[in-house]
């Protein structure tokens, strides 16, 4: 039992460091989208808020979801680093289990999938993600609010929130994404 205290006390330093969010306690299991659509999902989202991340740094982040075939989304995420560069990494999203097709698993290169659940979608205007992973005495979570503009309605924020707090997480921690315009241009040229 030590060890794992030890373990987990460890994991918890270096990862509060690289400012992901963790919280004590064990992953909560919220209810997803009913009967997912991913062909409706697909095609870009600009990403409004998030919980941290240390895979995260930059700003004017999107994702773009391609169709690969079924069950399978192709994940195409960029963002604008602080120096101006534009970052972008490619992976998939496999459904993981057809009965439930609003989770899934979404890996990067060589890394070992990681849950992408979609509590909520519209399909055309907001999306909510939500990903926890347990540590021991500790889980790991991240989350999404996403939307096909690069704004979103207030009344909608509120409503995503809503849903994330039901599941036990801390929409405090949440912070906005840089998608103005002018700021953004390189992005987009």
């Amino acid at each position: 039992m030590k060890a794992i205290q030890v373990i987990s006390l460890t994991l918890l330093s270096v990862l509060a460091a690289n400012a992901q969010v963790l919280r004590f306690g064990r992953c909560p299991k919220p209810p997803v989208q009913a009967n997912f659509d991913a062909t409706r999902y697909i095609g870009t989202w600009y990403e409004i808020q998030k919980l941290p991340t240390s895979f995260q740094k930059g700003q004017c982040a999107t994702a773009h979801y391609t169709l690969k075939s079924p069950g399978v989304i192709g994940v195409l995420n960029t963002e604008l680093l602080d120096d101006g560069t534009v970052n972008s990494i490619v992976g998939s999203a496999k459904v993981k289990d057809p009965a439930e097709p609003a989770k899934l698993e979404v890996s990067f290169f060589q890394t070992p999938p990681g849950p992408y659940w979609v509590l909520s979608t519209d399909y055309e205007g907001h999306a909510l993600v939500y990903g926890c992973t347990d540590f021991g005495l500790f889980r790991m979570e991240l989350s999404w609010l996403m939307s096909r503009e690069p704004t979103m309605p207030e009344e909608t924020m509120e409503e995503l929130h809503s849903i994330l707090s039901s599941a036990g997480v801390d929409v405090n921690k949440l912070v906005a994404t840089n998608q103005d315009t002018t700021y953004c241009s390189p992005m987009y040229e």
